[in-house]
């Protein structure tokens, strides 16, 4: 397996804190490793949680979104919102990961950056485990014939027609969409629930997304 070539950008990994952590998700944890494998490939990385000033004093060649949905804190995240949107708008590429398509819920922006959202009532997954997840062709997938890693495996998500899918997995008969891009410069990758999920092929696809989406 040839491994995309190392290239120095500006990261940003934003780590989701307050309204959008929860008790069941280690984004800190998770977000150290995705930091660490970036960083390996040579790339300057930043971690930053999900303040309303986070993106303030930063312009990213790529953003990394590892944030979900909890308890409400009547804390005003509009100005992360529209930070946000102002980089996607300005060419920034987007890496969003596992609760990704569950977070940033007050703005809908998000849902339509990304091309999917998990919908509670519609949105589901197995217990976690052992899982092999099936590679589509793709430039940021070439190399791979299969991801197998223990994580969840996200069912039912409400995916745009506009998407191309990289990852696929078969629940109960059924094939999901676990990994898209929407456009040239969003990717989406369902995997990453903790840090036993970041496995050697999990990372390695990881790194070669982020390759991708830099143009590597």
């Amino acid at each position: 397996m040839t491994s995309p070539p190392r290239a120095t950008s500006h990261v940003v990994v934003l780590v989701g804190r307050g309204p959008y952590g929860d008790p069941w998700h280690d984004h800190a944890g998770t977000s150290d490793v995705i930091a660490q494998v970036l960083r390996a490939d040579g790339h300057d990385v930043t971690v930053r949680s999900t303040f309303p000033d986070a993106l303030d004093d930063v312009t990213p060649d790529l953003l990394v979104v590892n944030a979900g949905a909890g308890p409400e804190t009547g804390e005003d995240h509009t100005r992360l919102h529209d930070r946000r949107d102002a980089l996607v708008r300005a060419g920034t590429a987007v890496l969003a990961v596992h609760q990704a398509a569950n977070t940033f819920g007050d703005d809908p922006r998000w849902a339509a950056t990304i091309g999917g959202r998990w919908v509670e009532g519609t949105s589901w997954h197995p217990p976690i485990g052992p899982v092999t997840f099936t590679v589509h062709d793709h430039p940021a997938t070439t190399g791979l014939e299969v991801v197998v890693t223990h994580d969840e495996r996200y069912c039912d998500l409400v995916v745009d027609d506009d998407v191309r899918v990289l990852l696929t997995t078969d629940v109960e008969g059924t094939t999901q969409p676990i990994a898209w891009t929407h456009g040239e410069r969003v990717l989406y990758d369902a995997l990453g629930h903790d840090v036993r999920a970041y496995g050697p092929a999990r990372c390695e696809l990881l790194r070669r997304e982020a390759a991708w989406l830099r143009r590597d």
